[in-house]
Formats: structure tokens, C-alpha cells, sequence
């Protein structure tokens, strides 16, 4: 999955002017096995509760499942949770925890928009 992202990143840099009109079709179970691996499993649940180890349990029909969703454009993201944490100055910042099956979406997306867009932005506008 990783040299898909490459390419996409590579047909963006080679030709600026290029249009992707959809992307649904990278949303495969690589990507999503990929996203899967990289989210940290000790981070707070969803509404669902389900947790990385939860969704491993049945790993591949999950994932293909959602590959399924994704194709067919039939996914739809579940609510998020609403939690409120402190903060310095004693006011409360509310936090929005996505279900497991959302992040794994979430992230993929990020990855595709990353390699389509981050060769257009201008470099100054990464500078801290």
C-alpha cells in the first residue's frame, strides 16, 4: 500500500494540474490493514466501546467488510463521543472520540490527501 501512496504522490508532484475525482477506489484492505496497525490501542473507545483488540478478533472480515461499505459508498460514520477535559486556565475543552472502525477510516483518508496535496502546498506554508 505504501508504493500506491507513493505513486499518487508521484503523479501529483509530475503533473500539479491533475484532478483526482474520486478516490473511493484507494480505500482498499491494505490501506485499511495499514491504518489499523498504525493506530495506538491504548487510546480512549467510541460510543461502540470497541477496542483495537476487540476488532482483531475478527480482523479480516471486518476489514473486508468495511472495504465493502467504502466501495459501494453505503459506509456512514457512527457518532462520535463527547468528553470534556480541563484545562489550564480552568475552563473545560470538549474532545470528540470516534468510533474504532471511524479511525481506521479517518486515517486512510488522511493518508490519500496527504499524498495528493502535500506536493501542491506551497513549502512556506510548513514552516513553524
Amino acid at each position: 500500500m505504501e508504493t500506491k501512496l507513493a505513486r499518487i504522490t508521484e503523479i501529483s508532484k509530475e503533473r500539479p494540474k491533475e484532478v483526482f475525482t474520486s478516490i473511493y477506489h484507494f480505500l482498499n484492505k491494505d490501506l485499511l490493514m495499514l491504518c489499523h496497525k498504525e493506530i495506538d490501542g491504548k487510546k480512549a473507545t467510541g460510543l461502540d466501546g470497541v477496542t483495537k483488540a476487540e476488532y482483531e478478533e475478527n480482523l479480516e472480515s471486518n476489514l473486508e467488510q468495511l472495504e465493502n461499505e467504502l466501495q459501494s459508498m453505503s459506509f456512514i460514520p457512527s457518532p462520535s463521543k463527547r468528553v470534556y477535559i480541563p484545562k489550564a486556565n480552568g475552563k473545560m475543552r470538549g474532545l470528540a472520540i470516534a468510533n474504532y472502525e471511524d479511525k481506521i477510516v479517518q486515517m486512510a483518508l488522511k493518508k490519500i490527501i496527504e499524498a495528493i496535496f502535500e506536493s501542491k502546498l506551497p513549502k512556506c506554508m510548513f514552516r513553524i
